[in-house]
């Protein structure tokens, strides 16, 4: 099969592309993957970088960059949303709380999907609410698994350090108690997409009252089964 588009700059960024798929390149290891001279392996690979297609690992070797993940997302929104309906409202049904599921926004994070609590004490987030990446359980989840030079990036003027991201990465879920609102705990798990990359953030939120000061140990389980329930869906949708 001719792979050749005939645009030959695009073909040799897609093959750029498709050698990172498996994991990290060096320089070497890129045009030894791609067949590419040194010089234009650097070259497009410097270009896709730019546009974040492309990003560096701690090691400085290539992965595949953070725009792609991004793209995913925003191809299987359609499938992510009409799936969050049911999962919301199990999740404020098995925890009696308020259920939302936030997306990432360059810098802030926008509450996509809903399921409010129905009487009593509640904390409301409305669908399309754009809130800060600088505090929140949520926020926490949404920046863990970035890449490192964006992790750091992130973590400038937040409400949470990079120890408190360790940990989320190291339990797979968040919580945080007045940490975005005074009065108001929450705890958050990550949704993934097919690539296994983390596309949302699943929570419940409430008054401390309920929740108390360490709600993760209360909810903990529920909000990590829908985010689990939801990455199943976005699979299958593949």
């Amino acid at each position: 099969m001719d792979n050749s588009s005939g645009v030959g700059v695009l073909d040799k960024a897609a093959l750029v592309l498709s050698a990172l798929e498996p994991g990290p390149q060096s320089l070497a290891g890129l045009v030894q993957a791609t067949g590419l001279a040194r010089p234009t392996a650097h070259r497009l690979a410097v270009a896709l970088e730019h546009h974040r297609l492309v990003g560096r690992d701690l090691q400085g070797r290539f992965v595949l960059g953070p725009r792609l993940a991004e793209l995913a997302s925003a191809a299987g929104e359609d499938r992510l949303l009409a799936t969050a309906g049911p999962v919301l409202a199990w999740l404020r049904d098995s925890t009696g709380e308020s259920a939302q599921l936030y997306r990432r926004q360059g810098d802030e994070r926008v509450c996509v999907a809903a399921a409010e609590r129905m009487s009593g004490l509640r904390d409301t987030v409305p669908v399309g609410s754009v809130l800060s990446m600088h505090a929140g359980s949520a926020a926490q989840v949404l920046l863990a698994w970035e890449e490192p030079d964006r992790l750091h990036r992130g973590l400038a003027g937040a409400r949470f350090t990079a120890t408190v991201l360790a940990g989320v990465r190291r339990r797979g879920w968040a919580h945080s108690v007045g940490e975005r609102e005074s009065g108001v705990a929450s705890v958050s798990a990550p949704v993934r997409g097919p690539a296994g990359r983390v596309v949302a953030a699943v929570s419940v939120s409430g008054p401390i009252e309920r929740l108390t000061r360490t709600p993760g140990r209360i909810h903990a389980p529920a909000v990590v089964a829908a985010g689990q329930r939801l990455s199943e869906a976005l699979r299958r949708d593949t």
